[in-house]
Formats: structure tokens, C-alpha cells, sequence
């Protein structure tokens, strides 16, 4: 991991038995801070472990409020939200992997959710993550969405990753970004960042936490995979499918886009921000996995860092925002 970033000590900073109802793993989380305190919407997956998966299986979502970003309260039953929505359309099976922005003081939830015709990215907006209005929901492939904390030129600006494998043969996949009057409808969809263009990304790259402002550029987060070929990382997968065995690495990258137009790079890290290096990060549902999902620039001038940790718990790190851009090579 880059010298710039400090693990806090006590990770991981939640975990399933910090949950109140059935959970067996909890990671990629959005966390922002909303009417005066750090919320987080977690993921949680239950039936799932390291040593294989349960018959019975599914994911909901957890919210958790905190003071100081670092102790989280978990609130006592999942949030209904996904619920919902999936009995309104029985196209839906799954909804999963929340980030969270908040434009004009309110919170905007971007999602993904399976379907039997693949793999969708959804918008939602809440005031009070009790009530919701679902904005918008893409054709697939597409997920991992993450909206700017601001309008760009008028518009909501937002990244995704779309899933082109027949075209690519593969796995290649990119970070794109479009634009909306209304945060329903989208459109200017321009490639950000390709997976060739990132040194440690043998494979796909997608977009990670909601990015920041800063002088310098909008601050932005994205997620890397390599592929091992000659070696096997650790994943429930060596256990119940010996003809399978888990070898993708994720790194968390991090670079600067052009605050008038963010579909263009300024400044990218050719080095990991954070690579697998811990026990917690390293061993569990999916070894070796950094997954950012949350970026919090405090006045102080220190970045808080939320990631899923090797599929199973949510980490954080911390850095100075000064750093982070020296970092990206600004």
C-alpha cells in the first residue's frame, strides 16, 4: 500500500457480528455524511463464507449512523428499501453494492441489481432513509455508478462501468461517464479511463468511491483487477470447486479528473493506492479484494477511505488530501 495512506488500526470497522440480524459478510459500503452525521449503507450477504455457500442465500442492505466516522451503530432490522423495489418488478433478483452522494442536501443511493436479462445500475434519492424515489435504472450491462457531489455545467454528472464482453472478449472493461438534467435520463456518454491505460490492471477497472472536490481536480477513486495466472488467492471457491480456484487481485486506484469536465484524466497514480496486504484484507470470502466505496475530504484536510475487504468485512484508511494529489502525479 502507498506510504500516503494510514490503515486505521482498529479494522476492521464493521463486520458481520457487529449486525443485529443474520449477516455473514458486510463490505462495499457508501458512506457519507448526511444532516450532521456519517451514514453508511453497507451491503450484507448472508449464507455466504469462506468455506462454501448455503443452500439458502441472499443479500440485503444495512444502514449504520456514527459521530466520528470510525464507531458505527448499526440500525436494528436491514433497510427495506431493496424490498421494495424488488416486489415491484419481478425482473429484479438482487440489489447490491450502494454508494452514496449528497447533492443540495439530499442523499442520492446509487445501486446495482441483478435481473434475469443481466446486471443493472439504479439511482435512488432519500431524505431520511426511511422513504425513497427510485430515479432511474439503466439498460444492461452497466454498474458500479457513482454520482458527483455537484452539478457539472448544469447537469448531474455520474461514472459507470459498462460490461461490453462480447466486443472485448473478455474482461476488459472501462470507466465511462455520462451526464443528466435530471438525474432520470442520460446521456454524453464519453470513455474516462480505459484498463489498458492503468499499469497494475491486467483485467477490468470500474469506478469506486463518489469523487471529491479539490483545487486541483476532482479527486476520484476507481478499482483495479489482475488476474493471477500462477497463483491462487485465497476464496471460498478452493473448497467447494476444485476445478476453480480464486486469482483475482483488486487494487484501489486513484486519479484526477478536470473540474469542468470530468470525462477527462489529468493525473492518474501509476502505483496502487491500496493493495491487499493484511490478514483482514487478504484472507476471507474473496482473498486479496480492495474494494473503495466511500471518500469523506473533512476540513481538516484529511480523507477518510471506506473499502470492502476481501469480500467480508469494511475497512478504513486515512491520508491528507495534499498527498492523495501528489500522489496522482498533480
Amino acid at each position: 500500500m502507498s506510504e500516503v495512506i494510514k490503515r486505521y488500526a482498529g479494522n476492521p470497522i464493521l463486520s458481520a457480528a457487529d449486525v443485529p440480524y443474520p449477516s455473514s459478510l458486510v463490505f462495499n459500503a457508501g458512506v457519507c455524511k448526511f444532516q450532521g452525521k456519517y451514514v453508511m449503507v453497507f451491503r450484507n450477504d448472508v449464507g455466504f463464507s469462506p468455506e462454501g455457500i448455503k443452500e439458502k442465500n441472499y443479500t440485503n442492505l444495512g444502514v449504520a449512523f456514527s459521530s466520528d466516522g470510525i464507531h458505527w451503530d448499526v440500525r436494528d432490522t436491514p433497510w427495506d428499501l431493496p424490498g421494495k423495489i424488488l416486489n415491484a418488478n419481478p425482473e429484479y433478483q438482487r440489489f447490491y453494492d450502494p454508494r452514496l452522494t449528497v447533492i443540495d442536501g439530499r442523499c442520492y443511493l446509487c445501486f446495482a441489481v441483478d435481473t434475469y436479462n443481466g446486471v443493472r445500475g439504479g439511482i435512488a434519492v432519500t431524505d431520511d432513509f426511511e422513504n425513497f424515489e427510485v430515479l432511474s435504472v439503466s439498460a444492461p450491462d452497466n454498474r458500479n455508478m457513482v454520482l458527483f457531489p455537484e452539478k457539472v455545467n448544469g447537469n448531474f454528472y455520474r461514472l459507470e462501468r459498462p460490461f461490453p464482453i462480447y466486443s472485448t472478449g473478455g474482461e476488459f472493461f472501462d470507466i465511462w461517464g455520462a451526464a443528466s438534467p435530471d438525474c432520470r435520463y442520460w446521456g454524453e456518454h464519453k470513455l474516462v479511463l480505459s484498463c489498458k491505460q492503468v499499469p497494475y490492471a491486467g483485467e477490468k477497472i470500474g469506478p469506486g468511491a463518489p469523487p471529491v472536490k479539490t483545487p486541483a481536480g476532482w479527486l476520484t477513486l476507481f478499482h483495479a483487477v489482475k488476474i493471477h495466472k500462477d497463483k491462487t488467492l485465497n476464496g471460498w471457491e478452493q473448497a467447494d470447486r476444485p476445478d476453480f480456484r480464486w486469482r483475482k487481485e483488486y487494487f484501489a486506484g486513484i486519479m484526477l479528473l478536470d473540474s469542468d469536465d470530468p470525462s477527462k484524466v489529468i493525473a492518474m497514480s501509476k502505483e496502487p493506492l491500496i493493495q491487499a496486504e493484511v490478514p483482514c484484507e487478504t484472507d476471507g470470502f474473496r482473498g486479496s479484494v480492495i474494494f473503495p466505496g466511500g471518500m469523506i475530504l473533512e476540513d481538516s484536510g484529511e480523507v477518510k477511505i471506506y473499502y470492502g475487504a476481501a469480500d467480508t468485512v469494511e475497512c478504513l484508511a486515512t491520508a491528507d488530501v495534499g498527498d492523495l494529489i501528489r500522489f496522482c502525479g498533480k
